[in-house]
């Protein structure tokens, strides 16, 4: 065996590392519930090509009812589809601030469960309307409608991923956290009235199943939060307070309606989207009334309410539900930390 070599002098220090950056390597851990909580994300694993896609069938449904589940889907994917990027862009800056390991494994367990659900959107879209969302040719107005709201939609998707990529490196984990936490609440809360509202065994199964994941991905937004809301300033204070009143105008979108005066999209959307929406409610897809899904969001927003005032945070008016607090401002859309 060769003989070591040591250095006169002993051996050099190693340049220090320039941050952030993801070196050097380590596996802290303080907080024993969030390594509690990735465990049981292994085990819950599941697989998006096991649900019982043979009974889903385009015959099964009058062609203006397939397009109103696409385009529900396609809706959907504005949010879910991001859910993979946003939670990977998370991950990294997580590795880059040394977070503890098991925030590091959480996002990471958190961008998997978000690209289980985006794939249910595009195994239910390539199932019913091939070429969807928007690589297909529209014939009839109803295609020709549907078909330029989603682009109108996506462009929009556009401007949020562009204010999230400057958010992540601007803002600090209580305010990325309220964000998140705000677009966990709001999703479990959609996914569990959809899975009891749906007349199809396919889409009862899905939603119960990513309900299950936003649930516990609540409960990893909320254990961090725990860990950081003492000793917010009055300014981080301020800036939830704005964050919150963002998430609820990105966040209708698919949850109700988008609110007047924020969204960039033409006059006539609204409109459309409505009848769209009708259509994938009477195919039995568990598309909630529209006075149902204004109380999901009441009842969303008492539960973070009652959350975040425990920590100091005023709570914003949310005006559309009648709900009196905090008057908000315009918000520019690319100060949105966009999340589902």
């Amino acid at each position: 065996m060769a003989d070591l070599t040591i250095p006169e002098g002993g051996f050099w220090p190693a340049p220090e590392i320039p941050q952030p950056n993801i070196y050097p390597m380590e596996w802290r851990v303080e907080t024993e519930k969030l390594a509690a909580i990735y465990e049981k994300s292994k085990r819950m694993v599941w697989n998006p090509a096991d649900l019982p896609w043979d009974g889903l069938s385009p015959d099964d449904f009058t062609v203006e009812q397939r397009l109103g589940i696409m385009y529900w889907f396609a809706v959907l994917a504005n949010f879910d589809a991001s859910g993979p990027a946003v939670f990977a862009r998370a991950t990294i800056q997580a590795f880059e601030k040394h977070e503890e390991d098991p925030v590091r494994k959480c996002f990471f367990s958190i961008t998997r469960d978000e690209m289980n659900h985006e794939e249910c959107c595009q195994r239910t879209i390539a199932k019913l309307w091939p070429g969807g969302p928007l690589d297909w040719t529209p014939v009839t107005d109803l295609e020709k409608a549907a078909h330029n709201n989603i682009g109108w939609l996506y462009h929009n998707g556009g401007r949020y991923w562009n204010g999230y990529t400057a958010a992540v490196g601007k803002y600090s984990l209580p305010v990325l956290f309220t964000s998140f936490m705000m677009g966990e609440m709001a999703a479990s809360t959609l996914f569990r009235g959809m899975a009891s509202g749906t007349r199809h065994p396919v889409f009862g199964e899905m939603f119960q199943r990513i309900g299950r994941d936003e649930s516990r991905h609540l409960q990893i937004c909320m254990t961090i939060l725990e860990n950081e809301w003492p000793g917010l300033t009055d300014d981080v204070r301020s800036l939830i307070t704005r964050q919150l009143r963002a998430g609820f105008v990105f966040l209708s979108m698919i949850l109700w309606e988008p609110p007047e005066g924020f969204w960039d999209l033409p006059p006539y959307f609204l409109a459309n989207h409505r009848v769209l929406m009708d259509h994938a409610r009477t195919a039995g897809l568990g598309v909630l009334s529209y006075e149902e899904q204004a109380e999901n969001w009441r009842v969303a927003m008492a539960r973070v309410r009652a959350i975040v005032e425990r920590w100091g945070i005023e709570f914003p008016a949310i005006p559309e539900l009648d709900i009196e607090g905090v008057p908000v401002d315009f918000i520019d859309p690319e100060d949105i930390i966009p999340v589902f």
